[in-house]
């Protein structure tokens, strides 16, 4: 039962990975030529050697890939590109804030996997994987928020 459970917990967080990633690559790319993408270019870098990171954890343990979950999660991040963002067509910069939102939850989530597997003994390289995370939120909240300043700025 255990394994079962980790294997779907594992397999969640993979999709979610690959979601994750897809945003990132989506929201650097709208925001090439400027720092924003710039940073978002080496997030999405960091996040792909997470995603990695996560894998190998799984082909350590024997877990295989539930190819409906990553499916989903590939689908997720494509729908998630026709909400209304306040412009009929192209970026706004809302976009840009729930962009990082976004991926600020995700990092959110994958600090807490990495802190969950080390708890129960399953993580290697727990102490780098948990300090990149770490270091991972602080630059996105930092640029979330000169995003809002940018969105939302009634100066």
């Amino acid at each position: 039962m255990a394994d079962r459970l980790l294997s779907t917990y594992l397999n969640d967080h993979l999709a979610a990975s690959l979601a994750a990633v897809e945003l990132a690559r989506r929201a650097a790319a709208s925001n090439r030529g400027t720092a924003v993408g710039e940073r978002l270019d080496q997030l999405a870098s960091s996040l792909e050697e997470d995603r990695t990171a996560l894998q190998e954890v799984m082909d350590r343990l024997g877990i295989g890939r539930d190819v409906t979950k990553l499916a989903a999660g590939w689908v997720a991040e494509k729908l998630g590109r026709l909400k209304l963002n306040g412009q009929l067509i192209g970026y706004s910069p809302l976009s840009r804030v729930e962009e990082l939102e976004l991926l600020t939850l995700g990092v959110e989530g994958k600090l807490l996997l990495w802190q969950a597997l080390e708890r129960i003994g399953t993580l290697e390289q727990s102490a780098e994987l948990i300090n990149r995370a770490r270091s991972q939120l602080q630059v996105l909240r930092r640029l979330r928020l000169e995003a809002v300043e940018l969105a939302f700025d009634r100066r």
